[in-house]
C-alpha cells in the first residue's frame, strides 16, 4: 500500500515539481474527453488531481476513469503549481492505488450537491462525518477542549474520572436511567457532584473531569440530550465569586483560542464568532424575572425560568452573562445559603442558552444534613457523601460546563444532535 505523504493542508505552490502521496476519499470526478478531474478529499482539505491521458498513460487513465465517488485511494503523483487551480496548485498522478470501493448509491451524498434531512444523516453518521461542514464542527469541539483543558491545567487543576455507576441520585430527582447492577439496582450517573465534592475533602484541593452525563427527561428540543458531555470542575477554599471568576477564563479563553486557530473552519461554517470581554455581565435573579416579566412573560417569583423567559432575558441581555442570587427552593440541597431566601447559586447564559450552572457548596455536616431533610429527601441515600463532611470538609464551590451546549454556540449551531458524534435523545439509541 501507498504510504502517505502529506495531508492535502501541507501542500503549495512552493512545492512545485515535489512527488508526494495523498490518501483520501474521491470527493468529485469530472471527465473531459482525454481530460479527467479528480478531487480528493482528507481530513484536512481537499485538493485537485488532473490526469491527461497523453501524460498519465493509457492503463493509469483508464483506472482512474473507471473510480466514483467515495472510492477511498492513495495517489502518488508530483505538484504542478498551476495559478487557476484550487489553492494555486493541482497534483499530477504517477500511480493510482485503490484502497476500496464504495457501494452505489450512496444513503447521503457527502459532497452536498443532493441535501439531506438531519435524520437520515444521523442514520449515517459514517457518512455525514465526511462533509468538510460537518467535520470543521468537530474540529472546532476538540479546539474548545483542548482550550479548556489547558487553562484548568495553568490554574492547578487535577484531571479526575468518577464513577458512572451509581447507587443512587445525585440530586434527589428521578430523572435517572435505572440499570441491572449484580443483585442490586444502579443508576447511570446524573452528574459527578457529590464526588467532586468528596473529593474537595481528600486534599486534591482543585479537579475537574470532561466526561458523559445521563439524564433521563422526556425531552425532544434542539437543545437536550439524554447523553451528554460535562465538563465539570470543583476547587477548595473558594466561594461563588471565585467560581465565576473561572469559568470566565475557561469560556474566553475557549472563545479566543477557536477564533484564533480554527479560522477555516469558521469560514467553511460561514460563522462569525465573536470573541466576548474577559469579564461577564451579571443579572439578579429577581433581575431577570423582572424583564420577562416586562417582556410579557407570566412567571412568578420562585418559579424556576421557562423557555419563554429565557428567550425574554436573552433578547434583552445578549452574549455572555450569569443569573446570581437564586431562590434556595429552586436549587440543589448542597447549595450555600447567601440568606434566608437566596442562596450562593449561578447560571450562565449565552443569549437564551444556559450553558453552565455552579454554586457554593455547603461545607457544613449539619447544614448539608437539614438541607437534604429540607428538601424530602432520605439522608441514608446519601450516607457515603455525608461522611466526608465530617471530617475537615473546607469550604468550595465549582460548576458544570455543557460541552455540548458550548459548542452550539462556538459553531453557531440551532440543534445539539450537531455537535455530538452519535446523539442520544429519546427516539435515538443506534447508530
Amino acid at each position: 500500500m501507498l504510504k502517505r505523504t502529506h495531508y492535502s493542508s501541507e501542500l503549495s505552490p512552493d512545492m512545485d515539481g515535489t512527488e508526494v502521496v495523498l490518501a483520501g476519499w474521491v470527493h468529485s470526478i469530472r471527465a473531459l474527453g482525454k481530460l479527467i478531474f479528480v478531487i480528493l478529499r482528507d481530513r484536512e482539505g481537499m485538493v485537485q488531481i488532473v490526469a491527461p491521458k497523453q501524460k498519465v498513460g493509457e492503463e493509469l487513465f483508464k483506472k482512474i476513469k473507471s473510480l466514483g465517488a467515495e472510492d477511498v485511494i492513495a495517489v502518488r503523483g508530483k505538484v504542478i503549481a498551476n495559478e487557476k487551480a484550487p489553492n494555486g496548485f493541482e497534483i499530477l498522478p504517477l500511480e493510482v492505488e485503490i484502497l476500496n470501493r464504495a457501494v452505489r448509491p450512496l444513503p447521503l451524498d457527502p459532497a452536498e450537491k443532493v441535501p439531506a434531512e438531519l435524520d437520515t444523516r444521523l442514520e449515517n453518521r459514517f457518512l455525514d462525518l465526511r462533509r468538510p461542514k460537518v467535520q470543521a464542527i468537530f474540529k472546532i469541539r476538540h479546539e474548545m477542549l483542548k482550550s479548556v483543558r489547558n487553562t484548568l491545567y495553568k490554574e492547578g487543576f487535577i484531571e479526575v474520572n468518577t464513577p458512572k455507576l451509581v447507587a443512587s441520585a445525585t440530586e434527589g430527582g428521578t430523572e435517572l436511567f435505572p440499570i441491572s447492577y449484580f443483585e442490586k439496582e444502579a443508576f447511570l450517573g446524573q452528574s459527578p457532584q457529590l464526588y467532586k465534592q468528596m473529593l474537595m475533602a481528600s486534599g486534591l484541593d482543585r479537579v475537574f473531569e470532561i466526561a458523559p452525563i445521563f439524564r433521563a427527561e422526556e425531552h425532544n428540543t434542539r437543545r437536550h440530550l439524554n447523553e451528554a458531555t460535562s465538563i465539570d470542575i470543583e476547587m477548595a477554599f473558594s466561594d461563588d465569586k471565585d467560581a465565576m471568576d473561572m469559568l470566565e477564563k475557561v469560556v474566553y479563553n475557549a472563545c479566543k483560542d477557536v477564533y484564533e486557530n480554527r479560522e477555516k473552519e469558521l469560514n467553511i461554517l460561514n460563522y462569525k464568532l465573536e470573541v466576548p470581554p474577559k469579564k461577564f455581565d451579571k443579572i439578579t435573579y429577581d433581575e431577570a424575572i423582572e424583564i420577562a416579566k416586562k417582556k410579557g412573560v407570566e412567571i412568578e417569583w420562585g418559579d424556576d425560568l421557562s423557555r419563554e423567559a429565557e428567550k425574554a432575558i436573552g433578547e434583552e441581555m445578549g452574549g455572555f452573562y450569569f443569573i446570581i442570587d437564586w431562590p434556595i427552593e429552586i436549587r440543589p440541597f448542597y447549595t450555600m445559603p447567601k440568606d434566608d431566601e437566596y442562596c450562593k447559586a449561578f447560571d450562565l447564559m449565552y443569549k437564551d442558552l444556559e450553558i453552565s450552572s455552579g454554586a457554593q457548596r455547603i461545607h457544613l455536616y449539619d447544614l448539608l444534613l437539614n438541607n437534604i431533610k429540607n428538601k424530602g429527601l432520605n439522608p441514608d441515600a446519601f450516607q457515603y457523601y455525608l461522611e466526608a463532611f465530617k471530617y475537615g470538609m473546607p469550604p468550595h464551590a465549582g460548576w458544570g460546563l455543557g460541552a455540548d451546549r458550548f459548542t452550539m454556540v462556538l459553531t453557531g449551531q440551532e440543534n445539539i444532535r450537531e455537535c455530538v458524534l452519535f446523539p442520544r435523545d429519546r427516539h435515538r439509541l443506534t447508530p
